[in-house]
């Protein structure tokens, strides 16, 4: 899916169903980069941000509180997603 088709249909509230490919795509986009990954858990993180993300692919998809937990932080450090796609 588009990068910002998904941001759109994020900042929705539509959470639910959200492809685990998808998602690493859009963070990627904003930046993030995948650090670790331990089980079904990847953490990602900004170079410019102390704060890292976890996410987890479960059946495909990403847990939407996760993906809450994501949005919540590009809000909160004004970061804007990055053209190439």
């Amino acid at each position: 899916m588009n990068r910002r088709k998904l941001l759109k249909k994020l900042a929705q509230g539509d959470l639910r169903n959200v492809a685990f490919a998808d998602m690493v795509s859009l963070i990627t986009g904003f930046g993030f980069t995948l650090k670790r990954t331990r089980g079904s858990h990847h953490i990602f993180a900004h170079p410019d941000l102390p704060e890292m993300i976890n996410l987890q692919n479960v059946g495909g998809e990403t847990k939407p509180y996760q993906i809450r937990q994501f949005l919540r932080l590009i809000e909160k450090y004004n970061i804007a997603l990055e053209d190439a796609e």
